[in-house]
């Protein structure tokens, strides 16, 4: 991503809050260009607790869209994740990336 001159940060943290009380923090691998949140996995066969995470993420850190990228089977895997509950006119905080 830094040959590529795209902006990023690594595992930046993000406030859970349930009924406005915050309740625990949750780290997504990588968010690119304050925009999409890339989670990386290294198995197998991916199962459905790996998507759920992802799109987890992408809601948590309220952005339009996401990856979730697996290194561990035999050829690249790749899902684009898109957040139905996305509002482009909030003004949510996001973690900057460098």
């Amino acid at each position: 991503m830094e040959r590529a001159r795209l902006g990023f940060g690594r595992e930046l943290e993000q406030i859970i809050y349930y009924e406005g009380i915050s309740v625990g923090t949750r780290r997504a691998d990588f968010i690119v260009e304050n925009g999409i949140v890339v989670e990386l996995k290294a198995v197998i066969n991916p199962e459905d607790v790996h998507l759920a995470q992802a799109k987890n993420y992408v809601v948590a850190y309220d952005m339009a869209t996401g990856l979730l990228i697996n290194f561990g089977a035999t050829s690249l895997q790749y899902k684009k994740i898109f957040n139905s509950k996305y509002n482009p006119v909030k003004n949510p905080v996001v973690p900057k990336t460098q």
